[in-house]
């Protein structure tokens, strides 16, 4: 396999603190990489290098071989890395349909300076696009529904559709089901294995191993700002530095 995303050398320091220190990580096209570690490892800093959010003070990152240090978010979007964020940035006062169609007029068009609202009324063309969106996360029959108006749970989904919208070489998940019930969390599971089947990218931040290990083709452990361990699950359920540092056990025990 190819490599899509390749992450070399990247540090960053927050006064004092550092909290990336020399990340080397490469993601495989077509296959789920999970990033997990304990609160504060530096997981959403290391999302916000890959996106634009942050500039590492070096190293680079690589996304189709390409290197996306100081591009503008807006263009490393374009350009097909797409982040569904932890706390959900939707549109409250609008529809579900209007939250999907947004993204994917502003795909289309190449960059989001634009009036979205504006645009909207004429760009019946994206209706079609923006309801397979939905009924990818199940959310088909609400669309008509105000967005701030849905359970926790699925405006989580409707994110999803919204970056799903945006048909992104590399989807990057934060955390994808903080805050839902088991039920909700294993539909969600079952919804990125089948968006796995259609081959797409994807880089998964999660704290619940149940999904971690249901889900992940390789991890990597991040522990202080450092990466101590990548593999197979396999490989890091028996790594005794992770272990130690993140699943709460050790060699002694």
């Amino acid at each position: 396999m190819s490599i899509i995303l390749d992450i070399n050398g990247v540090n960053k320091t927050f006064g004092g603190l550092h909290a990336l220190s020399d990340i080397q990580l490469k993601v495989e096209e077509g296959t789920t990489h999970a990033i997990i570690g304990p609160n504060g490892a530096g997981k959403s800093t290391l999302l916000n290098c890959c996106i634009g959010r942050l500039i590492p003070d070096d190293g680079t990152v690589t996304f189709n071989g390409h290197n996306m240090i100081g591009m503008q978010p807006y263009d490393i979007n374009h350009a097909g890395m797409v982040r569904v964020f932890q706390t959900p940035e939707i549109f409250p006062e609008l529809t579900l349909l209007q939250n999907v169609m947004i993204p994917a007029l502003a795909k289309r068009d190449g960059t989001f300076k634009f009036n979205p609202f504006n645009c909207m009324r004429k760009e019946k063309v994206l209706h079609e696009g923006a309801m397979e969106a939905l009924a990818d996360v199940g959310l088909e029959k609400f669309y008509d529904q105000h967005a701030g108006s849905i359970s926790r749970g699925d405006k989580r989904r409707l994110e999803l559709a919204m970056g799903l919208v945006q048909e992104p070489s590399l989807l990057l998940l934060d955390e994808p089901t903080a805050g839902m019930a088991r039920h909700d969390t294993n539909q969600t599971i079952d919804l990125l294995k089948k968006i796995k089947e259609r081959g797409m990218t994807k880089i998964i931040i999660e704290h619940d191993m149940h999904v971690v290990f249901s889900l992940a083709d390789r991890i990597s452990v991040l522990a202080q700002g450092r990466i101590i361990a990548s593999g197979t699950p396999d490989e890091i359920r028996e790594d005794p530095k992770v272990k130690e540092a993140y699943l709460g056990e050790s060699e002694d025990e």
